[in-house]
């Protein structure tokens, strides 16, 4: 069974009053997360990617489709609703740490709203308690950094701070959206295990959004492959890293830098001329792919099961 179902989900964000234009941030995506499981969506700026995790917080309302969550559709809750209700089963870390907290007041302020929302009744030592204990959980100690500002810590104390908080509602669906970008790498590695405890311990899905692939790889187990609002892959994150069929997703991971192999400048190349234009009516990455047939420009693909638990769209793979 799965813990959340996103069915057909389309964000259309409008432009002007008159004489404007549409960009489809997100056209017609469907996936689901079954409980604990990590899920990467990986994708370039402007792919998506981060409409759609706000999407499923209904930070944004879609244009159309489904958000299923344990079987419910929460595109129909109202506010008091998702406060009282979603919220307690679906938590968000973001990618800025120093944003998320108010520089004029303490980190614990950060806590204020998980208690005031979903523990009401919990008294002082109580809470003390809660507190300490997530904290120590996520590697720091209470004495630390409790009663500090947001200035007087690193970013990777504060984004840990971010996913205690987190931890104290114990929610069945975190999202991650970028929440390692900002760091460096030795502390990338450690959030990331961070939620693979998470996960581990509390049975917590995970949908780690990213534009990183190894974080993707190392952290998932699918991935999600998406281009311009569009999914063109996706599956069991082994077989779409190690056997990729999209043309997108194979210069993604081409595009990884080999620590073997040192850059040599060679002079600058000229201008290739593009192929067409970007058609909602055809396939988003036909302008750049370099396997575009005819079809590519007139017709969508759709997505396709190629082996279990691996789906692409592209019309290499029957259909065109």
């Amino acid at each position: 069974m799965s813990l959340l179902k996103v069915e057909r989900l389309t964000k259309i964000f409008r432009s002007g009053l008159v004489g404007g234009f549409e960009i489809r941030a997100v056209d017609d995506v469907s996936f689901e997360i079954k409980p604990g499981e990590i899920v990467s969506l990986v994708g370039e700026s402007g792919s998506g990617k981060t409409t759609v995790g706000k999407l499923i917080l209904r930070l944004i309302k879609p244009t159309s489709g489904r958000i299923l969550f344990e079987g419910r559709d929460i595109t129909e809750l109202s506010k008091k609703q998702l406060r009282r209700e979603y919220y307690k089963d679906v938590q968000a870390v973001f990618q800025d740490p120093f944003a998320s907290f108010n520089p004029l007041h303490e980190i614990d302020r950060a806590f204020d709203l998980v208690f005031r929302s979903f523990f009401p009744d919990v008294g002082r030592d109580e809470r003390d308690e809660m507190i300490n204990d997530a904290l120590t959980q996520v590697g720091l100690n209470p004495s630390e950094v409790r009663g500090k500002y947001p200035h007087q810590l690193s970013g990777g104390q504060l984004q840990r701070i971010l996913i205690a908080r987190a931890l104290l509602v114990k929610p069945k669906l975190l999202i991650a959206d970028e929440a390692v970008s900002m760091l460096d790498a030795s502390t990338r590695i450690d959030i990331l295990n961070l939620l693979g405890d998470f996960r581990d311990r509390y049975d917590t899905s995970v949908l780690f959004v990213t534009h990183d692939l190894a974080l993707g790889y190392y952290i998932s187990d699918s991935t999600i492959i998406m281009y311009r609002g569009t999914i063109v892959e996706m599956g069991d994150t082994e077989k779409v890293f190690h056997n990729p069929l999209h043309p997108y997703t194979q210069m993604l991971l081409e595009s990884v830098p080999d620590l073997n192999v040192k850059w040599e400048f060679r002079g600058i190349e000229p201008e290739k001329e593009e192929r067409g234009i970007y058609e909602i009516a055809g396939c988003r990455y036909a302008p750049r792919c370099p396997k575009v047939k005819d079809v590519c420009f007139k017709v969508r693909p759709e997505l396709r099961e190629v082996e279990k638990n691996h789906w692409v769209a592209c019309h290499l793979y029957g259909g065109g």
